[in-house]
């Protein structure tokens, strides 16, 4: 019953990806840990996979169409990209099973949860603050520093690392407001970027496929990728900046319990 849930709740998560461009992913680890009883650390990696494959298709459309911006994939995903496969294959395995930090004793699976919980209220704080995202700028390119898009590029990747979520809630702000990028072409070329992360991620996690669940990740990625075309219909008659504002704040309230739930009720 629950991983029936799990599956409807995935149609809400690619809508949300296909009306924003982002947002989708920072839900899929609370989803598979509290709904559908996935381990935290293996839920980290199944959404690798399952947000991987939903911005491939998204990816794929844009190119179709036209409205992603390859130099910047390239300048900006590279260090990205890089960052995501480093934490994976190097940094997270040395992180202790159980961390000790004081008097306290904190289990790596109630760590990450705890960091995804704030990743959650950054991000949220973001999308409601942040709502000048839908102008259309010209086509005037706006020079960045490169240490400055390294330095971006390689915060979004260990975040995408970490806890599994795609950095679309970061991704696209940079775009637009480093790049002076039109918010259409920053959700195409974002997308883009978060399916290279992603399976970047995935090659430092190849071990795990052998205990991976494959008709629950599966029925989950498909109804995603179901949810994000269907975003994307309702999204045309839409006020994008207006809807990252309404999906900013339910981040936060799933934020909120996620700490509520790792620090009250374990």
């Amino acid at each position: 019953m629950m991983i029936i849930l799990g599956i409807l709740l995935a149609i809400g998560v690619g809508i949300t990806l296909g009306l924003v461009g982002s947002g989708g992913t920072i839900l899929t680890v609370p989803i598979f840990v509290y709904i559908m009883g996935v381990d935290p650390v293996l839920s980290t990696t199944y959404s690798l996979f399952a947000i991987g494959v939903t911005s491939f298709v998204g990816g794929a459309r844009g190119f179709i169409k036209r409205t992603v911006d390859v130099k910047k994939v390239l300048t900006f995903g590279i260090p990205s990209l890089l960052m995501v496969y480093i934490t994976r294959m190097f940094i997270l395995p040395l992180v202790p099973d159980v961390l000790i930090i004081g008097p306290f004793k904190i289990h790596q699976n109630n760590a990450l949860m705890v960091l995804f919980a704030l990743v959650m209220l950054g991000s949220s704080i973001a999308m409601i603050k942040k709502r000048d995202e839908r102008l259309e700028y010209d086509n005037v390119q706006k020079k960045v520093p490169v240490g400055k898009i390294i330095a971006e590029g390689g915060a979004i990747g260990l975040v995408t690392g970490l806890v599994g979520a795609g950095g679309g809630f970061l991704i696209i702000p940079a775009l637009v407001h480093f790049f002076r990028m039109p918010i259409k072409r920053a959700v195409s070329t974002s997308l883009v970027i978060i399916a290279v992360n992603s399976f970047f991620g995935l090659l430092g996690d190849i071990e795990k496929f052998r205990g991976f669940d494959w008709w629950v990740l599966l029925s989950y990625t498909a109804a995603v990728i179901i949810g994000m075309f269907g975003g994307f219909s309702i999204s045309k008659g839409l006020d994008g900046s207006k809807l990252k504002v309404i999906f900013g704040y339910l981040v936060l309230f799933i934020g909120i319990y996620i700490l509520i739930v790792e620090f009250f009720l374990q």
